[in-house]
């Protein structure tokens, strides 16, 4: 991929506008499908602020969903009375690349929809934004699209619409299994949330606390050093610095507060040491995220932070900034980020919802294609 995906057409000059958008017409430069999320939650105004508010970010961007949806989120992020933003229904997606800047390009993937009321769990708009999801994925590993930016989806809802996975990593990961030929267990993922000061990976995801503590093994803390190696590193360019957190208060004192550190963390940790990764750990949980964390320009101690659970590593990347944050599927043969935020169900259909983090999800996504 050219790094001028990165640049606006805009803001090239016309014959370097002409050559980006001739390439993406020949198929060298593949457009991003942005998935349309939860139809009742505040997916699709998201959506519509970013294709107002950064062009230069969203040309080349298609939202995989239904046009409706997106007509009523246009016109409330642009107010009653006033003109709604222009939504643009496209036929397939190299499409994406002919629709003037501030217009929102769609393709229909699911049936025409009825109206689906704000802030309502339901089996239809949870099996609307799994549709989307599964479109796009299948779309993203057969090559048609360079990359899936999913606006959030309710977890309620599609377990309601009868989907058998708690949200979209483990959907997204039993879809590439699927498509590679092997069992869910021989594609294994992990959740990485990153702004630009602090990145962390998890050991598990969406477990009960208690079924967390039981998923720190050795295994699972050796597969997620050796995925962040090998993901933070493609997109640094070099190999990451690891920091890896304790489970227990102060990384277990030594077995006072707990053996998990001794018995199964460190010979992870020594083992992907033996493997050559620049790992550093286990350490005191409350500190290490402030040591990682870039700073006035300065880099942090480590590039990143492999935490043992879903809160211990997402809180502190969450509290320097939800409208920054972006989360990262590792582990999948395809690119997919998404806001770091839910449906929000109780500001949904009032335009106030803040589209800062879906749009630093676009700019990841086309950051790791280029990587």
């Amino acid at each position: 991929m050219t790094s001028q995906l990165a640049i606006s057409c805009a803001a090239l000059p016309p014959e370097g506008a002409a050559r980006l958008l001739g390439a993406a017409r020949r198929g060298a430069v593949k457009p991003i499908a942005i998935t349309l999320g939860d139809p009742a939650g505040i997916g699709p105004e998201t959506i519509a602020k970013a294709f107002r508010d950064a062009p230069d970010a969203t040309h080349g961007c298609f939202v995989a969903g239904d046009v409706g949806t997106v007509r009523r989120a246009a016109q409330v992020v642009s107010g009653p009375g006033q003109p709604a933003l222009p939504v643009a229904l496209i036929a397939n997606p190299a499409d994406a690349w002919s629709v003037p800047p501030r217009c929102i390009p769609v393709l229909q993937i699911t049936e025409l929809l009825p109206h689906i009321p704000y802030a309502l769990v339901s089996d239809l708009a949870g099996k609307v934004a799994a549709d989307c999801v599964l479109w796009a994925a299948r779309a993203a590993l057969r090559g048609d699209v360079a990359a899936l930016v999913t606006a959030p989806l309710h977890k309620e809802a599609l377990a309601a619409a009868g989907l058998p996975y708690p949200g979209h990593t483990e959907l997204l990961q039993a879809e590439a299994a699927a498509h590679l030929g092997k069992s869910i267990a021989e594609v294994p993922v992990r959740m990485m949330l990153a702004n630009d000061e602090l990145r962390t990976v998890l050991v598990s995801i969406h477990l009960s606390l208690r079924q967390a503590i039981d998923a720190v093994t050795f295994d699972n803390v050796l597969q997620t050093l050796r995925i962040t190696h090998r993901s933070v590193g493609a997109a640094l360019g070099r190999a990451p610095r690891i920091a890896v957190a304790g489970l227990n208060p102060h990384a277990g004192e030594g077995g006072l507060f707990g053996r998990e550190e001794i018995d199964t963390i460190l010979p992870a940790i020594q083992a992907a040491r033996a493997e050559g990764l620049d790992v550093h750990g286990p350490l005191a949980p409350d500190t290490v995220f402030m040591r990682a964390r870039a700073k006035n320009g300065q880099p942090g101690a480590f590039d990143v932070v492999v935490a043992m659970y879903h809160d211990q590593g997402l809180i502190p990347v969450k509290y320097l900034g939800v409208e920054q944050g972006v989360n990262v599927t590792l582990g999948l043969p395809l690119v997919r980020t998404s806001p770091d935020h839910g449906t929000a169900f109780d500001i949904a259909g009032t335009g106030v919802a803040d589209a800062s983090s879906l749009i630093a999800a676009i700019r990841m996504a086309r950051q790791l294609v280029q990587a």
